[in-house]
């Protein structure tokens, strides 16, 4: 054991690196988990009692001498490396770095949000998953209406009657039904959130896409109500002087339905391929919540009234900075999500 100490001893006190793989292939030899030190004192525990105090002192003395010397060639090294930084011209100006965007689609939802909220109203969610129940029955979506066909739904589960289908919501109009369940009225709501349909997917239609759908469930609520908030909603998106109508329509439940119609934000209403010429783009459905829907959630539609709307983001978004094909929302092009850095707020 002294032997190796003797040899290694000068070795140590000659070492200087210019290199860090040098200093580190030192360590490595010296003062690894497999280097001599260690080695040496594995031996150290076959040495007689007698002779422990005297080797122990003398193999302390060279770890401690190994444990300097690579401490002073590593400080030594990094001086000199920082004395070859010192030629960095610090005044330079930095590499920019680039500025995020949000999605348009994000940018339309807390549009949306921010308007309704200076009204009143709150923001809902609810789950992406539903029961039969709450995605159609509650809403008094008849056993043999097209939207539960295979064709136009997701369905994970299909069950029994007294199991009921489990799909992905067609729609969020599923989480006013179950804020209508489990509170009571005034409720004065929007539901922004995803939804899936079975469909094919083109420029115009997508299998997912997001909807944002209201609700208002108090006493005395008219359709009156329904179109001057409507009205308020489009002159603060789309800027005053956009024009508005309303067509009579159908949906399971509202009663009476209607569905609201823009004037064409690209050609300000002379007509191009996005309205089909007619100057009129229709956006969202809505009408007066169904005396039906209100009592299967234990409210009393003798007592209370409401209207309900729903209208696609995407739509909202098509409109808004002019996008003619759905699929870009969700392919995350960089060349389109790029055009969209001065809307950061």
């Amino acid at each position: 054991m002294q032997n190796i100490i003797d040899q290694y001893t000068s070795e140590i006190k000659a070492f200087t690196a210019a290199k860090a793989e040098e200093l580190e292939s030192f360590r490595i030899k010296f003062l690894g988990t497999k280097g001599i030190i260690k080695d040496l004192f594995e031996q150290f525990k076959t040495v007689s009692s007698d002779e422990k105090r005297t080797f122990g002192k003398v193999l302390n003395q060279f770890k401690q001498l190994a444990e300097a010397r690579y401490e002073e060639v590593k400080e030594g090294l990094g001086s000199a490396t920082a004395d070859t930084k010192s030629d960095i011209d610090l005044t330079l100006p930095g590499d920019g770095l680039e500025v995020g965007s949000r999605h348009p689609l994000s940018l339309v939802r807390n549009e949306i949000i921010d308007i309704f909220k200076r009204l009143g109203f709150v923001v809902a969610e609810g789950p992406e998953i539903e029961d039969d129940w709450h995605n159609f029955s509650a809403l008094n979506f008849p056993e043999e209406h097209p939207a539960r066909d295979m064709q136009d739904t997701f369905f994970i589960r299909k069950g029994d009657k007294e199991q009921g289908d489990i799909a992905l919501r067609t729609h969020t109009s599923s989480v006013q039904v179950r804020m209508m369940e489990n509170g009571k009225p005034p409720f004065r709501a929007i539901m922004p959130g995803r939804v899936y349909r079975n469909e094919a997917i083109s420029a115009r239609a997508h299998c997912f896409f997001h909807q944002v759908e209201g609700l208002y469930v108090d006493e005395n609520v008219s359709f009156s109500d329904l179109k001057q908030t409507l009205y308020h909603f489009v002159q603060e998106l789309y800027g005053e002087g956009t024009k508005v109508r309303f067509r009579p329509s159908y949906f399971p439940f509202t009663e009476p339905s209607a569905e609201m119609d823009i004037s064409c934000t690209i050609c300000k209403g002379s007509g191009c391929n996005m309205c089909k010429y007619s100057g009129w783009v229709e956006i969202l459905g809505c009408g007066m919540v169904d005396p039906n829907v209100l009592e299967n959630c234990g409210i009393d539609s003798k007592k209370y009234t409401g209207f309900a709307f729903g209208m696609g983001m995407e739509r909202i978004a098509n409109l808004k900075y002019v996008i003619r094909d759905l699929r870009l929302f969700s392919e995350n092009d960089v060349r389109f999500l790029k055009q969209f850095q001065t809307e950061i707020i």
